[in-house]
């Protein structure tokens, strides 16, 4: 029988935690021996995990909202031990920027069958990252979705929080630094992102976040006013789900190993959907960190290809009987 330790944030989500946990041992224990560590206000999921890796753990599983899945996931970079997940937050941005199934049935089962994938990291300021950092806009955003609006009403607290924050709109003058360039510029959000999914729109600049590449994604988004803050979401949320880059001279985006931020003034941070300070940041892309399980798909192949060979012709044979 395999083992892991399974760390279970109590708070997350909206859900109810008892039922939750008693789910996933009742799906995962007939197969899996669990070590069962729960979160406290005083030991986050980053801690429980660095004394799993230290015990000689074969494998972490940790469920709760995307800061205990990045904390988990940040004592797992570069050891090889592969990381489950189990999400059960408010956004799930990281089981849907990779790819995992969001519901605690679907992810038990990509636990018990799925198949292991290397997948790069980041720091932020020496803190993990493996969804994004978000400077101005989406920090704002954030810090207005209080833990109460999101029990309250989930996803919606995000979006009313952003409506607030639109009527607050301001931009800032932002340094970014590359290893290769040095740029100035008037924005209104900066988003470094290592993975993102297409709900995370700010960070959509690219045409789709590359997450195993060696490289961060840069988008920044330059309005003049608050009218043209809505037509660039606007247009990010169009570009993010048809998995176009984005064609507005208010939006500009770029690929670097590493990139630095400072603001003027000084700007709030959410570092994947944590507000961990302000300005300025340091982020550095860590290749192929961490090993995740995600689902086992298999690319079902063409059964024939004819379309397109010279002088081509084709007759049924429908109506005729082999003997």
């Amino acid at each position: 029988m395999r083992s892991a330790c399974l760390i279970f944030n109590p708070v997350a989500g909206q859900s109810d935690p008892e039922q939750d946990l008693l789910t996933i041992q009742t799906l995962l224990e007939p197969e899996i021996d669990l070590d069962i560590r729960l979160t406290t206000p005083d030991v986050d999921a980053g801690q429980l995990a660095h004394e799993a890796v230290a015990r000689g753990v074969h494998m972490i599983i940790a469920s709760g909202g995307d800061g205990t899945l990045s904390a988990a996931a940040e004592a797992l970079v570069g050891t090889n031990i592969p990381l489950g997940v189990i999400s059960r937050g408010t956004a799930n941005a990281f089981a849907s920027a990779l790819e995992i199934p969001d519901t605690i049935e679907a992810a038990c089962q990509t636990i018990l069958t799925g198949r292991m994938r290397v997948v790069d990291t980041a720091r932020c300021n020496g803190k993990p990252m493996v969804l994004l950092a978000g400077v101005g806009f989406e920090a704002e955003m954030v810090e207005k979705a209080d833990r109460e609006a999101k029990n309250r009403l989930g996803m919606l607290a995000y979006i009313l929080a952003g409506v607030k924050q639109l009527r607050e709109f301001e931009t800032f003058e932002a340094k970014i630094e590359t290893d290769e360039k040095v740029i100035t510029v008037t924005a209104g959000a900066v988003t470094i992102a290592n993975a993102a999914p297409p709900t995370s729109i700010l960070a959509q600049g690219p045409a789709g976040i590359i997450y195993d590449d060696g490289l961060l994604d840069l988008t920044v988004v330059a309005p003049e006013n608050r009218t043209g803050a809505i037509a660039s979401a606007y247009h990010l949320f169009q570009s993010a789900f048809r998995g176009d880059a984005a064609e507005r001279d208010d939006i500009g985006y770029l690929r670097a190993r590493r990139i630095k931020v400072t603001a003027d003034p000084p700007q709030k941070v959410v570092l994947d959907g944590e507000i961990i300070g302000t300005t300025p940041i340091d982020v550095e892309c860590i290749p192929g960190g961490l090993t995740i399980l995600v689902p086992m798909t298999q690319e079902v192949q063409p059964l024939e290809k004819l379309q397109g060979l010279p002088e081509l012709s084709i007759e049924s044979k429908s109506e005729f009987v082999l003997e």
